[in-house]
Parts: structure tokens; sequence; C-alpha cells
């Protein structure tokens, strides 16, 4: 079953965020601990993989043009609006906790290189211990989440499910026109440039900054765009 394993991420998010629902009452201190410590490891790991780049250039234009595109189409508060839609449904008694979970959920289960990856795996070779192994991370991270952000973080299983299923299903056909070469190079510049956007996630958890990141989201197809340019030049090149 080629979308199994973008169910069972989708599942584990749920189940985690019921999990995080339990433990609400832990103390506010607590919380901004576990909080700070996990924006901090977020910081971490988006500046291990902004390390990954082959061509820092790309990385730069692809989020200087992503940026443009993602302020133009404004993605962040199409996100707002979705968590706040949300929010009025569920008829939420915490004004934002919705909004707030859901989007900075997402972001972080959707942005990296992990999701990507594979669903490439379940969609071209029918292997799913990528997504399993994210399914695990990301369930205790919704956990944490949610006793901090609320009940928001259940409702980005949604965008993690369509997401992951949509590149799974894309990828049983996509060898066929893709050559190795193009496709690792594309997820290489794609991990770097989700890596900085990683890096802001973590930067606007502890307070520090705040970055529209879901402003930046153009920015990974851009990068797949000039990778793509700059192997047909070579090619031709060549």
């Amino acid at each position: 079953m080629v979308l199994l394993g973008a169910l069972v991420n989708g599942i584990a998010i749920i189940l985690g965020t019921l999990l995080g629902r339990l433990l609400r009452r832990i103390p506010d201190s607590m919380k901004n601990t576990v909080m700070n410590g996990i924006g901090l490891a977020i910081i971490v790991l988006g500046i291990q993989m902004g390390f990954k780049s082959g061509n820092f250039l790309i990385v730069i234009l692809s989020l200087v043009i992503g940026a443009v595109v993602g302020e133009w189409i404004d993605l962040e508060d199409k996100f707002n609006r979705a968590g706040h839609w949300l929010e009025r449904r569920v008829g939420s008694n915490e004004p934002g906790s919705i909004a707030q979970g859901f989007v900075t959920a997402s972001l972080v289960f959707v942005v990296g290189a992990m999701g990507f990856l594979g669903a490439l795996d379940s969609g071209i070779k029918g292997n799913h211990d990528i997504l399993y192994t994210k399914a695990i991370m990301d369930g205790f991270i919704s956990i944490i989440l949610t006793s901090t952000l609320g009940m928001g973080v259940l409702f980005s299983a949604i965008p993690v499910f369509v997401y992951e299923g949509a590149i799974a299903l894309l990828a049983t056909q996509i060898t066929r026109f893709v050559p190795d070469v193009l496709m690792n190079d594309c997820i290489t510049e794609m991990t770097a440039v989700g890596g900085i956007m990683i890096m802001a996630i973590g930067l606007n958890l502890l307070g520090i900054i705040k970055v529209k990141v879901a402003n930046l989201l153009p920015g990974i197809l851009v990068a797949v765009l000039l990778v793509t340019l700059i192997y047909g030049y070579n090619t031709y090149l060549g």
C-alpha cells in the first residue's frame, strides 16, 4: 500500500496529540523548559540540514524568490485562517491555541527531508521505514507541542498525510522521467532550504524573532526549479 507510511505518520501525530492532551497539567515552568529544549534542538537540526547544500547560492536564491512569492500570496495568512476556521468549528475555549498549534505543528512536521525522502521511498520502493521512523519522532514531538500549544496540533495530521501521500503517489511514476543525478541534487538542495526554515521555526519557538516561515515554503519548489535549470544547462553544454 503506497500510502501506508503517510497514514501511519498521520495516526502517530493524532495519538501523540491525544496523549499530550492528558499531560496539559504539567507545570508551566516545565513546559517552558521543554519547549525551549525543543526549540534549541530544532535549530541545531536546521543548521545540520542547511550545511548539506552543494551550492549555497541556490539556497539563498530559493529563499529570496520563495519569500517574494510567499509574501505575494501570503501563505502564512492562509495557514492562520485555516487554523482560526478550525478553532471556530471545534469551539475552542482557548483563543488562538488551535490556530497556533495547527500552524506550528504543520510546519515542524512538513518542512524537512524525512517526509520527502520517506514518501519517495514509499512510492518508488514500497519501503515505509523512513516514514515509520518519522512517525515515531512526530508522535513524541506532538505530545510536547500539544502540552504547550493545545489541540491544534492534532489537525496538522491532515497536511502531513496529504503532503506525504501526494509525493508517494507521484513517486510511483517519477523515476520514469527524472534521472537519478537530478533527483539527488534536488533532494540535497531542498534539504538545505528546508533546514533554514526548520531553524526559523526553532527561533520562533524560543521567541527570539518572528519569522513567517509559511511564506518561505515556496522556496523549496524554487530550489527544485533552479537545480533543474542548472542540470539542463550543464547537460546541454556537455
